[in-house]
């Protein structure tokens, strides 16, 4: 359902813990004396501290946290150093969508070499008191202030994807477009990350809208709604060689079908953390010979990608004819053992809702074979677009209201916890990651459309969104319009 249908948004005041108490609360969960996060008392080291506290669904990129006691600013933050789970309060000083009096929207997040891209269909960017005029394509510094820069490839339509080369030197673009710096390309185009210019070189035609890129083992993945790019003959998901931007024959997956509304498509994907898996969403029904919905997995060898054994019944439930394809986003766990999905759904076709897996977030066993979910977690029939994961929680963002709420549709049922926009989840359990008080998720921002992206750094979770209804809101901090930066704490 549309989030107009299910009500208007609700600034909550933030809560927010210290960085000693963060690190105290996870060494305690991981000693086996907390069964829920969030439900005890906080005790710092400091003493006790309660302060005051359109198209949706994109790829989801994860690098990989883990735990050490190390006093370092976030801003300069290296891998593996982060001690706790984001913070709640946003980075200061990010760029936002300039309010224009239209709905616009980031769609993804990517970075490369210190910078960090956006792409969406929007037409202004404001940082502080400056507006820039960037056309659906823009970069700033990755690391504070966040300064906007001279980068305009100026596409004339949606971008719904970025992937680079190797040296950060050029981005490949993939959409719904026509031109790029006065270039005719369509749908897809290789750019100089430094001038914005079309290299020409590389082949820049595909027949239908490009919905997902990714940089993988020197070949560029690419998924979507088309059925020839480049000239190949390969539909819906095709290796391109980097450099020719030509059909390189490392994916031969021969997909088809769909749900029985909406075309065949690849809408998302995510590379493990390892690189040799790479997870893929969309409309289909059979992927390299084998029965596949909403989601499937492929191995990425050295000379060819084969579609793994990894698969649940659970996929082939299908949720409202509307929202057929409903597995929007998946995130992998940072040892790649679990996979995690958000959806959207609304309920199941024929069943109660809060079953199957209809608007809600839920893990599984990344082990090969057919698996059943660990856990899941309902939203009560609000959508998920987006998730992400690190040592300490799980990420999901949305339009939701709620979360915990299985008894519950476009209301709270008992049991259920206010968690407005995005939520933290227990990756063992999927429980709800509390305020102090215990009475909501620890995390909140605007609804809006719903978070249509999620990227974990070494520097914390990235989140693009929307301005739709004026949503600006995110941990209870206003000017945040289609990008929020929650960074690690400690």
């Amino acid at each position: 359902m549309e989030p107009a249908e299910r009500g208007q948004e609700q600034h909550r005041p933030n809560r927010l813990w210290g960085d000693a108490c963060l690190y105290e609360r996870y060494a305690e969960q991981t000693l086996g004396t907390v069964t829920r996060f969030g439900t005890q008392r906080i005790t710092c080291l400091r003493g006790e501290l309660m302060m005051k506290s359109f198209r949706i669904g994109r790829m989801t990129r994860i690098a990989l946290t883990s735990a050490a006691v190390l006093a370092v600013s976030w801003a300069a933050l290296p891998a593996q150093a982060a001690t706790g789970p984001v913070s709640s309060t946003p980075a200061a000083g990010t760029p936002q969508l300039a309010a224009n009096g239209t709905t616009e929207q980031v769609r993804q997040l990517a970075p490369c070499g210190g910078t960090m891209y956006a792409v969406g269909t929007f037409t202004k960017i404001q940082r502080s008191s400056t507006t820039y005029t960037r056309n659906n394509a823009f970069s700033f510094s990755a690391t504070s202030p966040f300064t906007v820069t001279s980068w305009n490839p100026n596409v004339n339509g949606a971008v719904n994807s970025v992937a680079f080369s190797p040296d950060c030197s050029e981005a490949y673009l993939g959409g719904d477009f026509t031109s790029v710096n006065g270039t005719a390309v369509h749908n897809i185009a290789e750019v100089s990350t430094s001038t914005g210019a079309v290299n020409t070189a590389f082949a820049h035609s595909a027949n239908g809208e490009v919905e997902t890129l990714a940089a993988s083992q020197g070949h560029l993945l690419a998924g979507g709604y088309f059925t020839s790019i480049n000239g190949g003959s390969n539909k819906y998901f095709v290796s391109l060689n980097p450099t020719t931007g030509r059909d390189d024959g490392y994916l031969e997956l021969n997909i088809s079908g769909n749900y029985g509304s909406g075309a065949t498509s690849v809408h998302n994907q995510q590379i493990s953390h390892g690189g040799t898996l790479d997870l893929a969403e969309g409309t289909f029904t059979s992927v390299g010979g084998q029965p596949r919905q909403q989601i499937f997995m492929l191995s990425l060898g050295s000379t060819s990608a084969t579609v793994t054994g990894w698969t649940s019944p659970e996929f082939s439930q299908p949720c409202v004819q509307n929202e057929a394809f409903y597995v929007r986003a998946a995130s992998w766990s940072p040892d790649d053992s679990k996979v995690y999905i958000a959806t959207t759904g609304f309920h199941p076709l024929n069943g109660p809702a809060n079953t199957g897996l209809c608007d809600a977030a839920a893990a599984f066993s990344a082990g090969q074979g057919a698996q059943s979910h660990l856990w899941v977690n309902y939203t009560g029939c609000d959508s998920l677009y987006s998730t992400a994961a690190d040592s300490f929680l799980v990420y999901v963002g949305g339009h939701e209201r709620w979360a915990d709420n299985q008894h519950g549709c476009n209301s709270p049922g008992p049991g259920s916890i206010p968690a407005q926009g995005m939520a933290g989840l227990n990756p063992a359990t999927g429980a709800l990651f509390l305020n102090s008080s215990g009475t909501a998720g620890f995390y909140t921002r605007a609804r809006g459309l719903g978070a249509d992206d999620m990227l974990i750094t070494s520097a914390g979770l990235w989140i693009a969104s929307d301005n739709a209804q004026n949503s600006n809101q995110c941990g209870g901090v206003f000017g945040h319009a289609g990008i929020c930066f929650l960074p690690y704490t400690s």
